[in-house]
């Protein structure tokens, strides 16, 4: 799965062409798309434009997409059932697999809270993606336990769960959970520091591949294949990676535009107000990485 940029035009307005243009691209690359996520500016996005990507979504991939369900509250809110339902139910109702994410209310209780409130939400809805997020995204991440994660695994209709905490050894803790209680759950890596957990037995939801769907999809395959080209254009996606993923973190997403610009894929490498911005120096870091790539 590919956390799915927002790009957006010179004048800051979102550029709905070159969007669904890449969730097209990501698609047709054989990824499945997430939309709503942090890479497409969830935390800023109102309700009515959440609703019209969860639209988009639906109609380029005929339901085949993973999706933020993301609830707006502030520090000290209790968490509210009601809206992380409907957030969900607006993802699966389009035919798409809803990603729990991360709010104030979900996470400000004990982990025994967490593990109650998903599973509250479990009795709602068929299957989600639960999420593991670290507070380098956003300040209200949290990242749980392995007692409480086995927790996680025992309720049915989570399927899977993204884990965000760039640590090998806490992923690696959870896929050896995962491997001995429930097989069939997937461990969706978000570790875009180290981006070959899939060699470990991870899947992933990225945001590192919203880059470079095209590239991202030739590396699967050649894993896949178990052939050795896999290796050096992992290294090479890495370094991306690396670059692009230092603090501040969020900085990725302006990096992300920047390439789209470069790939032409989109006019602008403009972010919305409030997303951190990166300096105009990795421009040709990124025209360089882009080459060795041979997408530039």
């Amino acid at each position: 799965m590919s956390a799915v940029l927002l790009p957006h035009t010179g004048d800051g307005d979102i550029d709905w062409a070159a969007t669904e243009a890449h969730i097209a691209r990501t698609h047709e690359a054989g990824l499945t798309p997430g939309v709503n996520m942090d890479t497409g500016y969830v935390q800023l996005l109102d309700s009515a434009t959440k609703l019209r990507i969860l639209d988009l979504a639906r109609d380029v991939t005929g339901g085949r997409f993973a999706a933020g369900a993301f609830v707006v509250d502030g520090e000290g809110d209790r968490f509210d059932l009601d809206a992380h339902v409907a957030a969900a139910t607006a993802v699966a109702e389009r035919g798409g697999l809803p990603v729990i994410f991360p709010s104030h209310g979900l996470n400000a209780g004990s982990e025994d809270d967490w593990i109650a409130a998903l599973g509250a939400i479990g009795g709602e809805l068929d299957r989600f993606l639960g999420f593991e997020l670290g507070s380098m995204f956003v300040p209200y991440g949290r990242i749980y336990s392995i007692e409480t994660y086995r927790a996680l695994l025992d309720i049915p209709q989570c399927i899977g769960a993204k884990h965000s905490s760039l640590s090998r050894e806490l992923e690696w803790d959870r896929l050896a959970l995962r491997d001995e209680v429930r097989p069939d759950f997937m461990v969706l890596t978000g570790n875009d520091l180290g981006i070959d957990m899939v060699m470990y037995g991870s899947d992933y939801l990225l945001g590192l591949s919203t880059f470079a769907p095209d590239v991202f999809a030739e590396r699967d395959r050649l894993w896949a294949a178990g052939e050795p080209g896999f290796y050096e254009l992992n290294d090479l996606l890495q370094y991306l990676g690396h670059l692009t993923f230092r603090p501040p973190v969020p900085g990725y997403r302006h990096n992300a535009a920047m390439f789209m610009e470069l790939r032409g894929w989109a006019e602008s490498d403009n972010v919305p107000a409030g997303a951190p911005r990166r300096p105009d120096s990795d421009r040709e870091i990124l025209r360089d990485i882009g080459e060795r790539l041979g997408v530039l």
